[in-house]
């Protein structure tokens, strides 16, 4: 295991060097087509697709105009190209088509239904991954990582190897004991940095959250609770100096057989880059809306604390375990709410179609690449009464549960029966990692409240607003005012 960490900090920092000097010589020009050439490929597929001589027609799109090809996309934010495709779409309808990438066109899809169409009802089609650009094959080892394999034998390899693995529920449960001192350190440094800022100040907490979920996705990834400050403090550096969108990109060999070495320290990357920044993301999402309704963090709270009483021991200390989280419906709510509200990224990586089939009555082409807008289909008013309201009571259901006498949320988020929301994918490129991220939301979340009242920064309204980098974060970063959990009892009189 020391080997396999030791060329993840070679490997890729071998890689970031070659990525650096082929993107500075695509720069130049050596590698790079000619503008002209895109733009004119641009409007032949274009004019192809709109000929009135076909029997099915692709999705509809934009009319031939210069602006949509990739060349003149190139610096634009996601942000601006999110507001571009929300705009076609209210023209075009919910699956619209660019003709760009050479002769593959670009097909978004917006809605739940025909996501499901997609990714569930024709899932096998729509499985694939479009292959990776030459610069990033570097970075990760000819693609050879789960989240962009194409679909096939090699792909499922991966895949078992981490689900049968490490993602095993008793390999998950093995690690309660590494949950509960990553937890402790970092209740220990809020409390030390809240205690330095005196009375009512407030703390930044987005680095703090970060740092744990990392440092406890790598004791899960190489097995080994007592990492040196200088090896983790490696593994921490290379992966943040990685251009993460590049991680994005991973494709497996054929054939049945055991990982290499560079596929092991492919996979314990893309674990680290998969789960680090989107848990800690959506960990701050959902702490800030708590810091921002405080009758909803305090009704979180009574749960949380009324399942802790009755589960814990006379005169034991108060502490919440994974069984706990289970008799906890709306803590579950309150998680998923923010995952609705606030996805960790507006699109899911992009697919594939193996062969031509018909979605909605247009032909979607083999190896068209389709992107599907998450961040639209959680804003959909038509689903979501309010869309834009924190309200964790959308995902409890009607009817008490008078087995234990609760009530349970209602929402099957692998999107199994039917797709609502979708921050971790759908169909058979649903993220493996589903359950140990929700684990760990869910499992913070709840420590958190019950140690700390969450409040605002004095003077200061919590900002909701996004911005986009390799995920959609706070673009001011959330501080609060922690305070000591007998507070609860004045706030509550």
């Amino acid at each position: 295991m020391l080997r396999i960490k030791k060329l993840f900090v070679h490997h890729w920092t071998t890689a970031i060097s070659m990525w650096c000097s082929i993107k500075t010589r695509e720069r130049d020009g050596s590698e790079k087509k000619s503008r002209d050439a895109e733009v004119e490929r641009s409007m032949e597929n274009n004019s192809g697709r709109l000929g009135g001589g076909r029997k099915a027609q692709l999705p509809p799109g934009p009319p031939i105009v210069p602006f949509i090809t990739a060349v003149q996309w190139i610096g634009k934010s996601i942000s601006d190209v999110e507001r571009t495709l929300r705009h076609l779409s209210s023209k075009y309808g919910p699956i619209i088509s660019l003709g760009m990438n050479n002769s593959k066109p670009l097909i978004f899809i917006t809605t739940h239904d025909l996501s499901y169409q997609s990714l569930v009802t024709r899932g096998a089609i729509f499985a694939d991954r479009p292959p990776a650009p030459p610069a990033s094959r570097y970075l990760s080892n000819d693609q050879h990582t789960i989240s962009a394999a194409p679909y096939g034998p090699l792909r499922h390899l991966l895949r078992r190897n981490l689900t049968f693995g490490v993602l095993q529920s008793s390999r998950v449960n093995s690690y309660a004991h590494t949950r509960k001192s990553v937890l402790q350190n970092l209740k220990n440094k809020l409390k030390k940095e809240a205690a330095a800022t005196g009375a009512g100040g407030s703390i930044c907490v987005g680095l703090h959250f970060q740092y744990a979920i990392f440092c406890l996705l790598v004791i899960i990834c190489f097995g080994d609770d007592k990492l040196d400050e200088k090896t983790m403090g490696d593994i921490e550096k290379v992966q943040r100096d990685l251009p993460a969108y590049q991680l994005q990109y991973l494709r497996l060999p054929e054939g049945g057989r055991k990982l290499s070495e560079r596929e092991i320290v492919g996979l314990c990357s893309e674990l680290l880059n998969a789960g680090t920044d989107t848990t800690a993301t959506t960990l701050e999402w959902i702490m800030a809306n708590l810091v921002k309704h405080q009758d909803i963090q305090l009704k979180l709270f009574e749960e949380i604390k009324g399942v802790v009483q009755a589960s814990s021991k006379s005169g034991s200390e108060m502490t919440i375990q994974v069984e706990d989280i289970q008799k906890m419906p709306y803590l579950k709510a309150v998680v998923l709410e923010g995952l609705r509200r606030h996805p960790p990224g507006h699109f899911v990586l992009p697919h594939a179609v193996t062969e031509d089939t018909m979605l909605e009555g247009y032909v979607v082409p083999k190896d068209a690449i389709v992107h599907f807008m998450i961040g639209e289909m959680a804003m959909d008013s038509k689903v979501w009464d309010n869309p834009m309201e924190f309200k964790p009571e959308r995902f409890l259901s009607s009817s008490s549960n008078k087995k234990n006498g609760e009530i349970a949320a209602a929402l099957d988020i692998a999107g199994s029966r039917d797709i609502k929301i979708m921050p971790f994918g759908a169909g058979r490129r649903i993220c493996p990692g589903l359950g140990l991220a929700m684990l760990h939301l869910e499992y913070f979340v709840a420590n958190l409240v019950m140690e700390f009242q969450w409040a605002c920064e004095v003077g200061h309204e919590v900002d909701l607003s996004e911005k986009q980098v390799l995920t959609v974060v706070m673009k001011k970063p959330l501080r609060a005012r922690l305070l000591l959990p007998g507070v609860w009892i004045m706030f509550h009189e």
